[in-house]
C-alpha cells in the first residue's frame, strides 16, 4: 500500500457517499484512511448526522463510523473526487437517493473524477454516467452497468478517462491495493 510518503495529498478534498447502514466496512474504512494518511482532508457525506454502520462482507457488523456532514449538506464543487464504496445494501439505497444521484452527476458532468468500488457503481447506473465507459464491479450487477451503455470488464481494477473525466473502479476489498493504487496514479497525474 502506498504511504504518505509516496504521494502527498495535502490540499486534495475527496467526497465519500454512503448511506447510514449497510456500507462494506473495508471499502469506506481503508480509503479514507489510506487518503488522510497521505494528506487529503476526506468528508464523509451519509443520508443523516446518524452514525453510519458499516458491514463486512453484507452481514457480520463492522465499526460505526461517523459521518463528517450530510449528502443535503455536501457541496460537490468543493471536492476534487468522488468516492462511492460498496456494500449490497448500502448501494441498493444510495442509487434511490436524489442527493447521492445528483453528487454523481455533478462530477461527471464538471469532469472531476470518480472511484466506485464493487457495489458502488450502481449509482453511476442510476445517474445515466455510464454510456462508453469501460468499469467492472462486483459480477452480479454486470447486466446493469450493460444495460447503462458501459463496457463491464472482470479485473481487479479499471481506470477509463474517456467523455473527458475519470472512472476509477474496482470489484471487491481483495482488490482495494489496485484500487488505491489507480487513486494514488490519478492524482500524482494531477487530474483536476
Amino acid at each position: 500500500m502506498t504511504t504518505a510518503q509516496d504521494n502527498d495529498l495535502a490540499g486534495r478534498r475527496v467526497l465519500a457517499i454512503v448511506t447510514n447502514y449497510g456500507v462494506e466496512h473495508d471499502e469506506l474504512v481503508v480509503p479514507v484512511q489510506h487518503l488522510r494518511e497521505a494528506g487529503a482532508e476526506v468528508d464523509v457525506a451519509a443520508v443523516s448526522a446518524d452514525p453510519i454502520q458499516t458491514l463486512i462482507g453484507d452481514k457480520k457488523r463492522g465499526e460505526t463510523v461517523e459521518p463528517t456532514l450530510t449528502l443535503a449538506e455536501a457541496e460537490p464543487s468543493s471536492y476534487d473526487m468522488l468516492l462511492v464504496p460498496g456494500g449490497t445494501q448500502n448501494a441498493d439505497r444510495l442509487r434511490l437517493d436524489d442527493k447521492a444521484v445528483g453528487i454523481v452527476r455533478s462530477f461527471q458532468s464538471s469532469g472531476r473524477p470518480v472511484a466506485a468500488i464493487c457495489h458502488g457503481p450502481w449509482a453511476l447506473v442510476e445517474a445515466g454516467v455510464l454510456e462508453g465507459k469501460t468499469l467492472t464491479s462486483y459480477a452480479s450487477i454486470k447486466t446493469d452497468i450493460s444495460n447503462a451503455g458501459g463496457n463491464w470488464v472482470d479485473k481487479p481494477v479499471v481506470s477509463d478517462d474517456s467523455g473527458g473525466w475519470v472512472l476509477i473502479t474496482s470489484r471487491r476489498p481483495r482488490d482495494m491495493d489496485h484500487f488505491l493504487r489507480e487513486i494514488d496514479a490519478l492524482f500524482r497525474e494531477d487530474h483536476p
